[in-house]
């Protein structure tokens, strides 16, 4: 009777345990989408983190910014990546609020196929011209300048840009907005904009389009996140800076880039437009997770307030080797304390 007792005693407790089990301990499905630019080093961590916690799965869509942010604000996922933030008009359309995070950075380069071209030199003055569709070949004087001893082809130029809503072409076309005014004056900048409609342009989604149609294209040219031109080993081209320096993109140059980002304001919504240092690659961005501050599920809350402490910390290890920037210490130290918010 004792015993039976003694196993009764055993099996409620236990059941008590289970029921106050951290919401990691849960077995729980977390959906994301958005951004493409950060999609290889996401996908490793989502893998990564699935190992080391297996009771919860992250998946996440490599969609494009502007459809992310889109699920986001109608809440068919979880959580969103977005290489452009979310404007102030979207976050008051989120019931509840919105906590957002940069989680890694990286750089955006012009990939191109120029077989026989190992090295390209773009200047400062040349390269948003490109995409304005006012230089048009690529024997054009002003880029042969910056190539001496290489033999460039009478070519058109294709370019390739991206027919879908990107942070990638937002980060881009804000940068090209920043250094010409010819640029700003007849395109802006967004996540799209009117691109010329030459018959040298196309259209491709995503970055891994981008660097699927430049590929298959000589003569073309276009524009994807550091990462995608590392791992398709796709040639891209030095740029030159502020400082007149012309710089290849890769790790001690992103970074150089980040030091100029000012980090003292409430808002992580942080942008570096025209770096000003001589080691600077001149286009590097932060990419940023969306999360709800009211997930409406504590268990799902729990979760992503793990992950992104993992994230910002053990997972910063990946980001090298993958092509993107590790977070500077100070913007860690930030990104812990407001994934509290998660709620």
């Amino acid at each position: 009777m004792k015993s039976k007792f003694f196993r009764y005693v055993l099996a409620a407790f236990a059941g008590l345990l289970l029921a106050s089990a951290p919401a990691a301990a849960q077995n729980l499905r977390i959906s994301g989408a958005g951004a493409s630019f950060p999609f290889p080093l996401y996908s490793a961590w989502f893998q990564k983190y699935s190992q080391i916690t297996p009771n919860v799965r992250i998946d996440y869509q490599s969609t494009g910014s502007g459809a992310g942010v889109r699920s986001f604000v109608q809440r068919l996922v979880n959580f969103a990546g977005s290489d452009a933030a979310i404007s102030d008009e979207e976050i008051k359309q989120v019931e509840g609020g919105v906590v957002v995070l940069p989680l890694t950075a990286g750089e955006i380069v012009l990939i191109y196929n120029l077989p026989g071209v190992p090295e390209l030199k773009l200047p400062r003055e040349v390269y948003p011209l490109i995409f304005a569709g006012e230089i048009t070949r690529w024997n054009d004087p002003r880029i042969v300048e910056a190539n001496p001893g290489v033999t460039l082809p009478d070519q058109t130029i294709t370019v390739v840009r991206r027919s879908d809503s990107s942070g990638t072409t937002f980060v881009f076309t804000q940068h090209l907005s920043a250094i010409s005014q010819a640029f700003k004056d007849k395109l802006g900048f967004g996540t799209t904009v009117q691109w010329p409609s030459l018959p040298n342009f196309v259209g491709a989604p995503r970055n891994d389009g981008i660097t699927a149609t430049v590929a298959q294209t000589p003569g073309a040219i276009g524009y994807v996140e550091y990462g995608f031109a590392k791992l398709s080993n796709t040639p891209f081209a030095l740029l030159q800076n502020k400082s007149g320096e012309f710089v290849k993109a890769g790790d001690a140059a992103g970074q150089a880039a980040l030091a100029s980002a000012d980090f003292s304001g409430e808002d992580l919504r942080i942008w570096v437009t025209d770096p000003t240092s001589p080691e600077a690659y001149p286009i590097a961005t932060f990419t940023w997770l969306l999360f709800y501050k009211d997930n409406r599920n504590p268990a799902i809350a729990a979760a992503l307030r793990d992950f992104v402490k993992w994230a910002a910390t053990d997972g910063q290890t990946m980001a090298n080797e993958l092509g993107y920037i590790p977070l500077p210490e100070v913007v860690v130290e930030r990104v812990i304390k407001e994934s509290a918010n998660i709620q």
